[in-house]
Parts: C-alpha cells; structure tokens; sequence
C-alpha cells in the first residue's frame, strides 16, 4: 500500500509540473487565449489606447484638448533666475585657494529654474514670487526659442505673484478666462517647465476651489487641481478646456517632490488684479482695519448663546486702530463687509484687503443678541514679514 501511494504521488506531481509547461509556453493547447492569462506590464509604445469608457476627462473636441494647448502654451515660458550665493568663509582663506584654486574660492551662483506667462503683447508676465525672489539675473526663454532678459516690474510676496517685463516684438498674449465661472469637475489643463525638461502639458480637473488656511501665502483662496504640477511649473499657466488662463500654478502638496495629485493654483481674476496694480503703481495697495479673527466654530456661538452659527469671532481690537475708532469690540462677530457674506477668517482677510484704503465701509456684526451696523474708515495694510518659503 505504502508503495503504491508513493507511484501514484510521484505521478502526480509530475502531472502538475506537465500541466504547468503547457499552460505557460503553449496556452492554446488547453483551449485558452492569450488574452485570458494575468496582466502584463507592456511598454508605452505596445499599450492599447485609452478607450472612451476609461478616459479620466470628459472629452473635448473629437475627444482631444490639442486646441486648448496650441491655444496656450504660445504665451507659456520658461524663467531661469540667477542669484548670487552665500558668500563662502573660506574665500579669503589662502590655504583653502592653495588646495582649491581660486575657481573653488570663488561664489558661485544659484539658479533656480520656474516658469510664466505672458499677458500681453507689450511684454508683461506673470509668475511666482517665489520663483525670482531675490534674483539679480533673470533670463526668459520662449516657446519658440526665442531668449530675452526679463525687467521685474514688481512684487507681491503676500499673494506670491511678480511680474516682469521683455522688450521682444510679436508677442504671443495668453487670454484671461472668467475664473469666478469655474466649477468643480471643469477641465483644466496645466502648462509649465517641470524639471526643466521643457515645456509640458498636463490635464486633470478642478478638484476644490477657495483652498486656504494652507501656510502658502498671507491671501489664500487657491484653485486645487489634479493636474501633475512638479518643481518647475511654478509661475505657469492653468488653462481651461477653451485654452483660457484660470489661474498661475504655484505650489503642489507632496511628500517626495513630486505630483501627487494635490496642487494649487492662484486664481486667474486674484493675479489679473495683483498685475495691474503693479503695472500702475509699482505695489498692490491693501485695506486693513486692525483686528484678530478666529473662525466661529457651531460650538462657540452655542456657549456664546449667538443667534448666529457662522460668521468670524473677533478675539482682539487694536487699541487706536480702525475697527476700535470704528466701535468694534472683543467678542463680536462679523458677519458681512460691505455686500459680501463673512463665513470665515479668509473670507475676513480678502474682504477687507479689497477695500480701498481711505474709503468707509460698512460692517455687520452679531454683538450678543443685537445685530449692529458699524462704519469703519479702512486703513492701508502695513507690509508683513514672510517667513521663508
């Protein structure tokens, strides 16, 4: 018995190791079709296509945004800005020159690679602040291999947009499209430098819109998309399925340096607004009224027994400054400036940095059980100091 258990489990095993060969060089022979086996990971140039039912965009004109990017990318360039190094201590130490020569003494420069957009045919773009802050060399290269030395015309560092300037004739001028029109699920597509590969088109969709509170800028009220955005798109240009600008790529959230699938971008009006005001007065002017908001939580306005249940609390008044002169006091809650509705301390923030310092605006605020009016005389907002990016 032993022995005729140990013939039939050898047969076995043979059997399976037979069965195996033949499935795996010749398939047919077991009636199954390649096509039936596991999947594989093919090449790009072997992969099928992607089919209507498995695109991630809704299609645009016969199911290609090739319009929208020839559109576009014209007006998209790449910004390579140079700025001088920390000055090294060992320069002036004759030792280090004697093993280093003086070429390893010398500082050299920093450059930092970003991207922008050009907005009119004058010559004027938009970027990142943070992409030519503190450069003293900036060099603009065209999508059609045209160079030029950019002239920065200003800076916004609170809403992290500068603008610069290039003397080259026939300009391609990108078109602004209505950013307040844009919805979640719109498609949008990304143009940029990323990694200095050269000029890049990305597509994905609005994710979110109004992002803030996010430790980017002073003034957040960012459009996030799932567009790849990588180090080098800084500056470039979000587009619409129309190839319309709708915002200025700006920062991505990521854990390698790299997309994944989180990134920000300023609105289009928001830079629009910021380039004019530094075209026609070299600084962007900003109302502030003097006070320290927190968002008013339903929990807060129950204990505070507020017949209000959103609105921003304001927890601080300086003493002397606009809103105290105007009557605001601690423990009020501001619920609309001028014509707009207050929900929180961002919508607080961009409200009253709209207004026109010098002009009076109109508050409305829940004080206890009373809803008061008050006329606050709108100061200019002071510089603030940025931490590093």
């Amino acid at each position: 018995m032993r022995k005729t258990w140990l013939i039939f489990s050898q047969a076995v095993t043979v059997a399976v190791a037979l069965l195996f060969v033949v499935a795996t060089f010749k398939p047919e022979w077991l009636g199954r079709s390649p096509g039936r086996m596991l999947p594989q990971i093919v090449s790009v140039a072997s992969a099928p296509a992607a089919t209507a039912a498995s695109a991630a965009l809704p299609a645009a004109e016969n199911g290609s945004y090739r319009a929208a990017a020839r559109r576009a990318a014209p007006a998209v360039v790449s910004i390579v800005a140079s700025k001088p190094s920390p000055r090294s201590a060992h320069a002036d130490d004759p030792w280090f020159r004697f093993f280093f020569g003086e070429r390893g003494a010398q500082d050299q420069p920093q450059r930092g690679l970003g991207s922008g957009v050009i907005v009119s045919p004058e010559g004027y773009l938009i970027t990142n602040n943070h992409v030519i802050e503190g450069a003293d060399d900036i060099e603009v290269q065209l999508a059609d291999g045209r160079q030029a030395q950019a002239k920065l015309v200003g800076t916004d560092p609170d809403s992290d947009v500068a603008v610069l300037k290039i003397g080259l004739d026939k300009l391609p001028a990108i078109t602004f499209g209505n950013t307040d029109a844009l919805q979640v699920g719109d498609a949008v597509l990304a143009i940029g430098n990323p990694f200095g590969v050269g000029q890049t088109v990305t597509a994905g969709i609005v994710s979110a819109l109004g992002r803030n509170q996010l430790g980017i800028n002073t003034f957040e009220n960012f459009i996030q998309t799932d567009a790849a955005i990588n180090p080098g798109n800084s500056g470039g240009a979000l587009v619409d399925a129309a190839g319309n600008l709708v915002g200025i790529n700006t920062a991505i959230f990521s854990r390698s340096g790299g997309s994944l699938g989180i990134g920000f971008a300023i609105p289009g009006n928001t830079a629009r607004g910021v380039m004019e005001s530094l075209v026609r007065d070299g600084s962007v002017t900003r109302g502030w009224i003097g006070v320290e908001p927190r968002d008013l939580t339903p929990e807060m306005a129950e204990s505070l027994r507020l017949p209000v249940s959103s609105g921003v609390l304001i927890t601080g008044v300086l003493q002397n400054g606009p809103a105290g002169n105007g009557g605001m006091r601690p423990g009020d809650v501001v619920v609309q400036i001028a014509d707009k509705a207050i929900a929180n301390s961002a919508q607080l923030f961009n409200a009253v940095a709209a207004l026109k310092p010098g002009e009076e605006a109109r508050i409305a605020v829940q004080r206890g059980e009373r809803a008061v009016e008050l006329k606050v005389q709108v100061a200019q907002r002071p510089p603030t100091q940025r931490a590093q990016r």
